[in-house]
């Protein structure tokens, strides 16, 4: 590198530095009242205001605030100029201008701000993954302070798509309690016409590695699995299980979640937020009208209606907490799951593996919730942000032109009927479908653990609903040990993958879809199952049962498991019942009762340590975190909590150094 490679010629014309302007051409529609009466930054305010290109005349009306998880740089014909991190973001300006739009021209004010967020599907197996987690707190954390600094703020409109960044502008929402605001999901992307979807085609290494498929399949597969260059992954992961939850909650327009990107449909829909924004505004709603107990209930209903990623048993009782709501606990999940069908075909659950846009057609969010309604499992008097109450709302939908006129698209455009994606609770009964997850405990998982067992491969499932694995435990201290072995041939039917050092402690709760995928696209895999402290991608399938704790670092007796323990798994899908227990050995097996003393005795495992890149900014997360209730609460910062215990360390180390 020299000066003159930095400093190639330049054009003479550059140097014409212009030094002052005239400035905008009007006058601020200032009152002496204002001058009197307003802060100083109020009125500053206003200056930059006409200083970015305002009409002055156009100062006064309603002033919404539009934040958005927009990645990249579009140029004006849609090309990139820089990438953003995903489909999800990279179109998320499209929606937020539909909006500014619309709030124009019913004579309102619309500010941006944007803050981006990360790929879970980029990170994985990196190191990036041990930020995903943690920067849904931050994000949220930036998100209200951006609203907080626009004191003149009337209501707040938040478009966000992805797995961090859209339970981030929920929890920021959420605890935006006495302004109106309305989350706007930034849709899904399409599957390709000939291909695979983003989830399957994220196992192309492990399936080569294994010579299921060619280098030039591999090749060919990877670069057309995002059909179309924005919105969210086509299956019902984390991403868009976030936003059938915005919508359930209320937070959310009707049959607004998983609108397919970039269409006039899903356009049209920014416009409708906006509206619905400014009414809200104008008939005094705010957020705490909306999100309540009540709300909360509904929205962990039609989670697991749909079938949802086990992601968002973190990102709702974080929501609950910002809005200041009940927390649900294990038991809440257990009862809910219990009593709800799950009604929805799609990736990655199946039987049938429709993307998420077929879900759309075929009624989304609305259409679920007619079944639920039906069988009472609704509270329909709550208030949402089309500031009617949930029961309005599906009166509406249930006779409205739209309902029919996107279902007889579905069948026009794809040759599927609507209740083969959206089932009724009988059709869901007869095709097979079970409810969403289970949470086993055992002498492993004391605080508990989850797996998605509707998820599990029927065929490894017994005639009675249970799944049961008795095999040999084959231990890794890191994801990446662990995705070597699979790749590598050092996994077999029958084993039992411990994967430990993955909760918040060790890697900031890494997800592991890498390992997920694999073992559901090789051969073998539906024949082996996985332990581990980390958590899964809202697209993991089989018998993976994540979340484990303690966590390893904390303690916990995933921790101390060694390899050739034998573990027994015992999943009842049917009454949404669980074991995992370590039974010893196959040389000196063990009751329960023995084995559970015997870990107690145990040290933990040699290898197990915090990942040595684990960043400080993750490291002070999983502190806080844990000090407030662990992953079981949402891993949320309690800062009443927080600094009770601050100030107790601050006493007692005051106490440890004075002199006796």
């Amino acid at each position: 590198m020299s000066l003159h490679t930095v400093f190639k010629k330049e054009d003479p014309s550059i140097y014409h530095v212009q030094t002052h302007a005239r400035g905008p051409i009007g006058q601020l529609p200032l009152t002496a009242q204002m001058l009197e009466e307003s802060p100083s930054g109020d009125i500053f305010g206003m200056t930059q205001n006409v200083g970015m290109g305002w009409k002055p005349e156009e100062l006064l009306g309603k002033q919404v605030l539009i934040l958005g998880t927009n990645g990249g740089i579009r140029d004006h014909d849609g090309s990139p100029v820089a990438l953003g991190y995903h489909t999800g973001h990279w179109e998320v300006d499209l929606l937020m201008a539909e909006a500014a739009k619309e709030i124009r021209e019913e004579k309102g004010v619309p500010f941006a701000a944007f803050v981006s967020d990360p790929c879970d599907g980029r990170s994985q197996g990196t190191v990036g993954m041990f930020d995903s987690f943690p920067f849904r707190n931050d994000a949220a954390l930036v998100y209200r302070r951006l609203i907080r600094s626009l004191p003149t703020r009337q209501a707040v409109i938040g478009v966000a798509t992805c797995d961090k960044g859209l339970p981030a502008m929920m929890i920021a929402l959420a605890g935006t309690h006495d302004l109106p605001t309305v989350i706007v999901p930034g849709g899904v992307t399409l599957p390709p016409t000939v291909g695979e979807d983003a989830g399957k085609v994220q196992t192309i290494g492990a399936r080569f590695a294994n010579k299921e498929i060619t280098l030039k399949e591999a090749s060919e597969l990877g670069c057309v699995s995002c059909a179309s260059t924005g919105g969210g992954c086509q299956f019902l992961g984390t991403a868009a299980t976030s936003q059938v939850v915005a919508e359930a909650l209320g937070m959310a327009i009707t049959h607004s979640a998983l609108a397919p990107s970039g269409q006039p449909i899903w356009g049209e829909m920014a416009r409708q937020s906006a509206r619905a924004a400014l009414e809200m505004e104008k008939n005094k709603i705010t957020t705490k009208d909306i999100v309540t107990d009540k709300a909360i209930e509904n929205a962990m209903v039609v989670h697991a209606a749909f079938g949802g990623s086990t992601n968002l048993l973190l990102h709702i009782p974080a929501i609950a907490h910002a809005a200041n709501c009940s927390i649900p606990t294990v038991e809440d999940w257990i009862r809910i799951n219990k009593k709800t069908p799950r009604l929805v075909s799609v990736l990655p659950n199946g039987p049938d593996y429709h993307p998420t846009v077929r879900a759309y057609l075929a009624g989304g969010v609305p259409e679920v919730m007619l079944h639920l309604r039906k069988l009472g499992l609704l509270h329909e008097d709550v208030l949402t942000v089309t500031g009617a109450t949930l029961g309005e709302n599906l009166d509406w939908w249930e006779q409205s032109e739209r309902r029919s006129a996107i279902k007889k698209r579905l069948v026009d455009a794809d040759g599927i009927q609507p209740d083969e994606v959206i089932m009724s609770p009988q059709q869901a009964k007869a095709k097979g479908l079970t409810s969403t997850v289970t949470f086993p405990s055992g002498n492993l998982a004391p605080e508990g653990a989850v797996i998605k067992s509707t998820s599990i491969d029927p065929t490894v499932i017994g005639d009675d609903g249970v799944y049961r694995h008795t095999g040999v435990a084959k231990v890794f201290t890191s994801e990446k040990d662990a995705i070597r072995a699979i790749k590598t041939g050092g996994i077999e039917a029958g084993d039992v993958m411990v994967v430990m050092g993955g909760g918040p402690l060790g890697t900031g709760m890494e997800e592991t879809y890498q390992l997920t995928s694999a073992l559901k696209y090789l051969p073998f895999g539906k024949h082996v199952s996985l332990l581990t402290d980390a958590r899964f991608s809202g697209v993991s399938t089989g018998a993976c049962i994540g979340h484990i704790g303690p966590e390893a670092l904390a303690d916990g007796p995933i921790g101390k498991v060694r390899d050739g323990d034998v573990i027994e798994i015992v999943i009842d899908c049917v009454q949404l019942e669980g074991t995992v227990q370590f039974i010893g050995t196959k040389e000196k097996p063990l009751s329960v009762v023995e084995a559970t003393k015997l870990l107690e005795t145990r040290s933990v495992h040699p290898e197990l340590k915090p990942n040595a890149q684990l960043p400080d900014d993750t490291r002070l997360w999983a502190a806080l975190q844990a000090v407030s209730g662990g992953t079981w609460r949402g891993s949320v910062y309690d800062v009443d909590r927080i600094l009770e215990v601050l100030e107790a360390g601050q006493k007692a180390l005051a106490k440890e150094r004075s002199p006796i």
